[in-house]
């Protein structure tokens, strides 16, 4: 009896109360522990991605979280014709209540610093004063840190803002301590400010600057870390932002100003010249050019027509065209960017994963280490003054905030600056591949190549001008709808211009077009076709077109006036960057394989123009086969990655360690790829894999000096080397220095 695979739905989760790592840790453990419930917890993005089964309810998610002590809610989805400046209201909101406690803070905390550290300002009753400037910091300022930490404590748990409120608060403490009940409340008291613990009995000093100082350099790298979150993540606000707002929608015969968000597929709308394209489409009237450089990078604007794919946020830059919508909301190709960067920004490396479990464990131990150290001091009489100042250094300096904020934020800049070039990456994962990978596959059609037939030579008999045999070829052919017809005749119109029209046009089934053009009887086609008029090739050209053909290209003739006058070839031309970008795969460390269904001539012309190896060509491959070549490659020990941009590629972009999907293919190709390519252009797969490495990069230096700063730490700090503030501005640095570090990546250029 066969068993029944329950449903699985999947939902995000906007988590509000988070302060670090540790509190993602958490929560994503406690929603694990649910039966049927898959999540990862991202502290970067406050967002939980969560796969269920049909036995659980959202409700249910949502419950546990708040049972964990945080807030759940499942997040409003963001349109792309929303005003653009409700976001960034929205963002300056969440920003405020932390911007108001880190003022309070810090022009509290400086006078606090400053008496205590400099012996010529401490005048008569100057720590009573210090006592009235450091308690507003202490509880208001540093509330968030004490009511996470109770909230915390109540479900058995230890965060790093457990690590804040205890270090803090003991400082506090003791000063009240030694204020009221010890000698540090005598008029006239004064003690220098030491990096080293001075060994004393403790009644007479006070840490007032420690607990002030330190809830100030928290708060500001909490405050500094939030921005560069908002900035890291902009990439996607500015996606949707790419949008038109407003369309002029065509209704019986009508114009109407619509929202975007309210236009239906077959609607047909309206575009003039400077608006942006609503949504993607097709055009059905006028015809323009049309800036994409906001999607695709590219700075040339591309001509469109009556039956061309235009696509939502590009710029109309020429004249008026109609458009039938063929894709709106979350279909269009804007959308699918914008979820694509989203997906990128929510997923977990590998290290981040590893991250968050230490930081999840981190905390008791530097309790355990702080409790140590504690008695350590204690049992060998160095003072209780010395005892506790260590015990709360180790406590402050231990807050790995640095830690949990090392992957996300790189993935994040990574991501975003990767959508600004046009290339889209799918998850984190991906970087792992792209510093692996050591081969790459290159589907031949519409990615080295153009993907369409062109006019690349022509050659002449004796006497014969090649403008006048692309005048009159290119006017018959004009008037056939045969693809190699119409690269002629595309050809022949960009070389000569206007091309006259042709007389007593006739198509001949399988060899070509005859038809009269300025009085000559012309014939255009297959040779055999030239035969039957009783004419041959002359020598030279017969010559011409056995090369063409052994180059894999197409050979037409024509003739008019009883006379054979020219061959014209016509191939699927390589693009201009191909060569380009194949030497900068190599230096990559990358080894270029051509992968093509054509026959081995063109695969190896196509190859040598490029520069790709003959022993790299695979030609003569079925689509279907494409996958088992993959993987044979894979068998050799290669890590293989594969670009294409056809249907028939996503098996194989699906099978290889990293595939790459230009974004001007099939919408099968990009969701079997790792990368998507917004540009044809294969020079951008050089890009990708670069920005991949170098965010990869960032993420392990970012972990290695999490890691460093806290071990390096952590025995000075139980050595009683570290003065308690000291070791909270070296925290506060690490976490804004791990930020800065990831925020490097937005000054990534794509190679010149």
């Amino acid at each position: 009896m066969a068993t029944t695979v329950p449903d699985t739905a999947e939902v995000e989760l906007a988590i509000g109360g988070m302060t670090c790592a540790s509190c993602a840790a958490r929560i994503e453990k406690k929603l694990n522990r649910m039966e049927g419930v898959t999540a990862t917890v991202n502290y970067a993005t406050e967002k939980a991605r969560v796969s269920f089964t049909d036995g659980v309810s959202v409700p249910e998610l949502i419950a546990t979280v708040e049972a964990t002590g945080y807030t759940a809610r499942e997040p409003e989805p963001v349109r792309a014709d929303e005003a653009p400046g409700a976001a960034g209201a929205e963002e300056t909101d969440g920003l405020r209540p932390l911007r108001q406690r880190l003022v309070t803070a810090v022009l509290l905390a400086v006078p606090v610093i400053a008496m205590a550290m400099v012996p010529a300002l401490q005048f008569e009753y100057w720590q009573w004063l210090s006592l009235t400037l450091a308690a507003p910091v202490v509880t208001y300022a540093a509330w968030p840190f004490h009511r996470a930490a109770f909230t915390n404590a109540r479900h058995g748990a230890a965060t790093m803002d457990t690590l804040i409120s205890v270090g803090t608060s003991a400082a506090f403490l003791w000063s009240l301590w030694a204020l009221f009940l010890g000698s540090a409340g005598t008029p006239g008291m004064t003690h220098p400010f030491k990096l080293t613990i001075a060994r004393g009995d403790g009644s007479g000093n006070i840490y007032l600057e420690a607990a002030a100082g330190v809830t100030a350099f928290i708060l500001a790298g909490r405050y500094f870390e939030a921005r560069s979150k908002r900035k890291a993540g902009a990439a996607l606000k500015a996606l949707l932002e790419l949008g038109a707002k407003d369309v002029t929608v065509l209704r019986e015969g009508r114009e109407e100003l619509i929202p975007v968000g309210e236009l239906k597929v077959g609607d047909r709308f309206l575009v003039r010249p400077g608006e942006k394209v609503a949504t993607d489409g097709t055009v059905v009237e006028g015809a323009s050019a049309v800036d994409a450089s906001m999607l695709t990078g590219e700075s040339v604007p591309v001509e469109v027509g009556v039956g061309d794919a235009v696509t939502g946020a590009t710029l109309n830059a020429g004249g008026r065209l109609v458009v039938e919508a063929t894709r709106v909301g979350a279909d269009t190709q804007l959308a699918r960017m914008a979820r694509l960067v989203e997906d990128a920004q929510n997923g977990k490396a590998a290290a981040q994963r590893l991250a968050d479990r230490i930081s999840g464990i981190f905390v008791p131990v530097v309790i355990a280490l702080a409790l140590g150290t504690l008695g350590f001091w204690l049992g060998n009489g160095a003072g209780i003054t010395a005892a506790f100042t260590a015990a709360v250094a180790v406590l402050i300096i231990a807050c790995p905030c640095a830690l949990g904020l090392a992957t996300p934020t790189a993935l994040m800049v990574g991501t975003g600056r990767g959508a600004q070039l046009g290339i889209l990456i799918k998850g984190p994962e991906v970087l792992e591949s792209t510093r692996r990978v050591d081969t790459i596959v290159l589907d031949k059609t519409g990615t080295v190549t153009t993907g369409r037939m062109t006019l690349l030579a022509v050659h002449t008999a004796a006497g014969t001008e090649e403008t006048e045999v692309l005048r009159l070829a290119g006017a018959l052919e004009h008037s056939s709808e045969h693809p190699i017809a119409q690269a002629v005749a595309t050809g022949a119109a960009d070389r000569v211009g206007t091309l006259p029209a042709p007389e007593d046009f006739a198509n001949v089934p399988g060899l070509g077009v005859q038809g009269v053009v300025d009085g000559h009887a012309v014939l255009v086609g297959r040779e055999q076709l030239l035969a039957e008029w009783a004419m041959e090739l002359p020598v030279g050209l017969a010559r011409a077109k056995a090369d063409a053909e052994t180059a894999g290209r197409t050979a037409i003739a024509v003739a008019w006036d009883g006379e054979a006058r020219a061959v014209l070839e016509v191939a699927d031309a390589v693009k201009d960057t191909s060569a380009e970008a194949i030497t900068r795969l190599r230096a990559l460390g990358l080894t270029p394989v051509l992968l093509t269904g054509d026959n081995q001539a063109v695969a190896a012309s196509v190859a040598r123009e490029v520069g790709i190896d003959p022993e790299h060509v695979i030609a003569e491959v079925m689509p279907e086969d494409k996958v088992d070549v993959v993987k044979r490659l894979q068998d050799e020990g290669r890590s293989v990655a594969m670009v294409g941009d056809g249907v028939n590629d996503a098996a194989a972009l699906a099978q290889a360690d990293l595939g790459l999907a230009m974004g001007t293919g099939t919408d099968a190709a990009i969701e079997a790829g790792d990368l998507t390519l917004v540009r044809g252009d294969l020079r951008a797969a050089a890009d990708a894999i670069r920005l991949a490495r170098k965010t990869l990069g960032t993420i392990r230096s970012n972990l290695f000096w999490a890691f460093a700063y806290n071990i390096a730490a952590l025995p000075l700090a139980a050595a009683g080397l570290l003065n308690p503030m000291i070791a909270g501005a070296a925290m506060a640095f690490s976490s804004v220095f791990v930020v800065g570090n990831s925020l490097r990546l937005r000054g990534f250029r794509a190679a010149d």
